[in-house]
């Protein structure tokens, strides 16, 4: 299959039939089979990506944000590592959300992430997202419990309701100025498993390791139907979502890379033209450099 047809088949364009099931995140229908060619691809696409990024921030009128989501050790990091090695660092802000503070509990649920939304000509990437507001408070309900909400609606109105405002904001987003790209790590829980103790066995890695993942992974279940019904409420013409298969790192970026790179091509993002008295003006400056003598070098005492 080849990479175009794939993406195509991982893009939830009709989520009233989405089944998490249906995907297999070990599949690479033959694609990275050859880790060499993965890569090669990877490294064609991130320099795309780097010549876009400069010229979507010269023009100044879109924004991208790219949300990643997927369980502990599904590869959110090393998307970021590597799909984004090339762009400028000045054009690309990266926010990663843990559980909330204080003062972000005071708040309504979108109050943090809109604080962090990237300004026109810039990329940002959401490391866990507003998604997480109708998954952790759905898998654990004291999360929910502590946001302090009027008991005004029952949990599963308070969900649907969560969907529906969600969708309205990305199309608000979109309206305004701000492309929306999400992906969703799709890996197996055999997968995840192995990079956990590949984390406990590696001194250099154990930093990355958290007690909580373990505890995470016994409701793995729960949080694969919650994904489902979230992909199912959320994937909509405007901002669809897209189930990577992420056992296979390479392939994983892969995808995204090409599918980031593919958005940004519909773009066409243009360097802004200079003309008229603004270009007169550069003329005249350029003479006056041109005339300009060369310092001459200091002589040694």
């Amino acid at each position: 299959m080849k990479l175009a047809k794939l993406i195509k088949r991982i893009t939830v364009d009709r989520p009233r039939h989405f089944r998490l099931a249906d995907c297999d995140p070990a599949d690479t229908h033959g694609i990275a089979a050859d880790k060499e060619r993965a890569e090669a691809r990877l490294a064609d696409d991130i320099a795309r990506l780097a010549d876009l990024q400069e010229r979507l921030f010269a023009e100044h009128r879109w924004a991208v944000l790219i949300v990643l989501q997927g369980m502990d050790a599904s590869g959110k990091d090393g998307v970021i590592k590597h799909v984004m090695s090339g762009i400028n660092p000045q054009g690309c802000d990266v926010h990663s959300f843990k559980a909330p503070s204080p003062e972000e509990l005071a708040h309504d649920f979108f109050w943090r992430y809109v604080r962090q939304l990237p300004e026109r000509g810039r990329i940002g990437i959401f490391n866990r997202s507003y998604y997480e507001e109708v998954l952790v408070t759905r898998v654990h309900p004291d999360v929910l419990a502590r946001e302090r909400l009027p008991q005004r609606l029952p949990a599963r109105e308070i969900f649907a309701r969560r969907f529906e405002d969600i969708c309205a904001f990305e199309r608000s987003l979109c309206d305004n100025g701000v492309l929306v790209l999400k992906f969703f790590l799709h890996i197996s829980k055999e997968e995840q498993r192995e990079r956990l103790l590949a984390r406990l066995e590696d001194p250099g890695k154990r930093w990355k390791f958290s007690m909580n993942d373990v505890a995470e992974r016994e409701k793995w279940r729960d949080y694969m139907r919650v994904y489902e019904e979230m992909i199912r409420a959320t994937s909509h013409a405007t901002a669809r979502w897209h189930v990577v298969p992420a056992d296979h790192k390479p392939l994983a970026r892969l995808l995204v890379a090409s599918i980031i790179v593919e958005a940004l091509d519909a773009l066409d993002p243009q360097i802004p033209a200079i003309t008229g008295k603004a270009l007169a003006d550069l003329k005249k400056v350029e003479e006056v450099l041109r005339a300009e003598e060369p310092r001459r070098k200091r002589k040694d005492c």
